[in-house]
């Protein structure tokens, strides 16, 4: 393993767990949150985006995490690994409910001096509460990662999905 892809539903642990195996191999963990989100939570223009993602996967060894469809085929074209967080629903809406809440309350700054706004609390609209992102996205993570382990264009990918924090922790104890 020396670039791998961490993927998986908000609220899984992507980051913690690729911060954690990037440190246990030796390279640099790529959070591709803090690449896409620019101050005032802008996107960042697509053309650049891929980019910016292209250079970091043309690295010898990486930890990246993130789902974003418009640079899977570059993170997954360039990974020997693709380690997929796929936890119960349950426990993922427990997990973001309490990270957005001490977010919002400390007024943590995340990515290029953002911070989770409280409207995370309480917006219906997925692509502004990152809880119902959460909820919404949860089976249409499943379907797509799980296609993408049968797709024969990821052969050269070793795919390692983990089903509980047990499981992760075993994971990279190893």
């Amino acid at each position: 393993m020396r670039r791998v892809a961490v993927v998986g539903t908000s609220g899984s642990g992507k980051t913690t767990t690729a911060r954690r195996l990037a440190a246990k191999l030796g390279v640099a963990h790529i959070e591709l949150d803090a690449i896409f989100h620019q101050p005032g939570w802008n996107a960042l223009p697509r053309d650049e985006f891929r980019a910016r993602v292209a250079a970091a996967a043309n690295a010898q060894g990486w930890v990246i995490d993130g789902n974003y469809s418009d640079v899977q085929d570059l993170v997954l074209g360039r990974a020997d690994t693709t380690v997929w967080l796929d936890l119960p629903r349950s426990l993922v809406m427990r997990r973001v409910i309490a990270r957005t809440l001490r977010r919002a309350i400390t007024r943590e700054v995340l990515w290029n001096g953002n911070r989770e706004p409280l409207t995370n609390l309480y917006r219906w609209n997925p692509e502004k509460n990152i809880i119902r992102w959460a909820w919404t996205r949860h089976s249409t993570y499943a379907k797509k990662f799980s296609d993408a382990m049968q797709d024969p264009a990821n052969g050269h990918v070793q795919f390692v999905r983990l089903r509980s924090q047990h499981e992760i922790n075993t994971f990279l104890e190893r």
